[in-house]
C-alpha cells in the first residue's frame, strides 16, 4: 500500500487554495475570486458552469467574461474527467476524507444514508428548477463548497469551521460518503459534464486480483469497479467506464497487485 495519489490530490488541493490565497495574505493576486468566479493574472477568466447554467435558467444576461470563463471550465473537465473537480479540486474533499478516516477508526459501518446514488441527480434537477422558479442563482445561497472556499479566502475561520464541521458531522454519523456520494448536486453535474472524458482508470491486470476488497473499501464510488474487475466474461473491458469515478486514483494505492493503473482513452470491449 502507497499513498502517492493521495498525497498528489492533497498538494493539488492545498496549491490550488494556496493561488487563492496568496492576494489576500501577501497583496499579490495570482487569482483573484474564488471557485464560483475568479481571473488569473488579471487576464484569464473562469466560472463554475454549473453557475453559469443557474444564471442563465434565472433569466440573467451573463456578461462576456463569465461566458468564457464557464466555456474553459467546462471545456477542461469535458475533456479531462468531470469529476476530477470532486478529488483533485474541491475542498470539502478534504473534509469528507477525514470523516471517512474516523469512521474506519471508530469501526463504524459503512451503511450509508437510505438514499440511491441517483438521489444527487435529482438535487441537482431540484436547483436548476428553482433556479428558474424564483430568478436566483439558487444553490449559491446554500452551496457547502462555495461557503467553504469563499470563507476560507476572505478570512472568515469561523464560517469556513461551521460549514466544514456539519458537512463531516453528516458523513460521519449518517454514513460514509453521504454527502459526496448521495446529495452533492455539484458532483452530479460534473458527472454528466463528463460522461465522455478521456482520463480513464483501467483495471489492467484484473487477472491479478485477489478478491480482498480493498478497493471497494476505499473507492468513493464503489459501484463503479465491478464491470471492469468482473466483466471479462461477458465481453466487458477493464476501463472504469462509468462518469462516477472520480479518478481519485484511491484504488491504485491501496491495492497490492497493481490491478489498476491510469489511462486516456475509450472504454474498449474485450474479445
Amino acid at each position: 500500500m502507497t499513498a502517492r495519489w493521495l498525497l498528489a490530490r492533497r498538494l493539488c488541493q492545498l496549491g490550488l487554495l494556496g493561488l487563492f490565497l496568496t492576494g489576500p495574505l501577501t497583496g499579490w493576486w495570482v487569482v483573484k475570486g474564488t471557485l464560483a468566479s475568479s481571473v488569473t493574472l488579471g487576464r484569464l477568466p473562469l466560472t463554475d458552469p454549473l453557475i453559469l447554467l443557474q444564471s442563465l435558467l434565472a433569466g440573467h444576461r451573463p456578461e462576456r467574461a463569465a461566458l468564457v470563463g464557464a466555456g474553459i471550465v467546462a471545456a477542461f473537465y469535458a475533456l479531462l474527467r468531470g469529476r476530477l473537480y470532486c478529488s483533485w479540486v474541491c475542498p470539502l474533499n478534504m473534509v469528507t476524507d477525514a470523516a471517512g478516516w474516523l469512521r474506519l477508526r471508530l469501526g463504524l459501518t459503512e451503511r450509508s444514508l437510505l438514499l440511491s446514488r441517483r438521489a444527487r441527480l435529482w438535487v441537482l434537477g431540484g436547483c436548476l428548477a428553482v433556479s428558474a422558479v424564483s430568478g436566483t442563482i439558487a444553490w449559491e445561497a446554500v452551496n457547502p463548497v462555495t461557503m467553504l472556499h469563499r470563507a476560507l479566502v476572505f478570512g472568515a475561520l469561523p464560517t469556513a469551521g461551521l460549514v466544514a464541521g456539519l458537512v463531516f458531522l453528516l458523513d460521519l454519523t449518517a454514513g460514509a460518503r453521504s454527502w459526496c456520494g448521495h446529495l452533492c448536486p455539484v458532483g452530479a453535474f460534473y458527472g454528466l459534464l463528463g460522461r465522455f472524458s478521456l482520463i480513464k482508470i483501467s483495471a489492467a491486470r484484473r487477472a491479478a486480483c485477489d478478491d480482498c476488497g480493498d478497493c471497494y473499501r476505499v473507492c468513493p464510488e464503489p459501484q463503479v469497479l465491478t464491470p471492469a474487475l468482473r466483466g471479462a466474461a461477458r465481453g466487458i473491458g477493464p476501463v472504469v467506464a462509468s462518469s462516477d469515478c472520480t479518478a481519485c486514483g484511491r484504488c491504485l494505492d491501496v491495492c497490492p497487485h497493481d490491478v489498476f493503473a491510469f489511462g486516456l482513452g475509450r472504454e474498449k470491449s474485450e474479445k
